[in-house]
């Protein structure tokens, strides 16, 4: 495995986790808004980082690469409006992207075809992820003020269970 590829993979453990400790912080943020539905949607990206952050930690130790494990640095947003973790969210999966983005076109330069088919499942789920947080925002800006539509909001965001990336290594 390329060198380079190696470190940025390495590098987006980090990332993914440190993304785990941000979505934890967003769901501190609802919880004590008295929203456990948006405290739950945090909780489950939460787990999807950290599920991430393993298949790419597998992914190296199944290529003989030697992972190194970095400090995951502190969520450093302030949120105060209901909807900042909301922006914030789809800020950082827009920044998650481009991470994704330059490993995949590093792994090309160097015609790394297993981790670009590898990262392939990496870049559909961040089209997804992006999505889906889009969508919270325009929920948010279209029901979010008035009282009636942020408790059905928060109702179907209370829904959702977690599952497990399918991501085959």
């Amino acid at each position: 495995m390329d060198q380079k590829v190696a470190e940025l993979l390495n590098d987006q453990i980090n990332k993914e986790l440190y993304s785990a400790y941000l979505y934890l912080d967003m769901a501190n943020f609802y919880s004590a808004k008295g929203l456990d539905g948006f405290a739950n949607w945090y909780e489950i990206q939460a787990r999807e980082e950290q599920d991430h952050a393993m298949l790419m930690y597998r992914y190296l130790h199944n290529n003989s690469q030697t992972v190194t494990l970095e400090a995951v640095a502190k969520p450093d947003k302030a949120f105060r409006e209901l909807s900042d973790p909301l922006k914030a969210a789809y800020e950082h999966e827009q920044y998650v992207t481009g991470l994704i983005s330059a490993i995949y076109a590093a792994a090309q330069e160097v015609r790394d075809y297993r981790t670009i088919q590898f990262l392939d499942w990496f870049v559909k789920e961040q089209g997804e992820e992006e999505k889906n947080a889009s969508d919270l925002i325009t929920k948010m800006e279209l029901f979010g003020g008035d009282a009636k539509g942020l408790y059905m909001l928060n109702s179907e965001l209370g829904g959702r269970a977690y599952s497990a990336p399918s991501l085959q290594l």
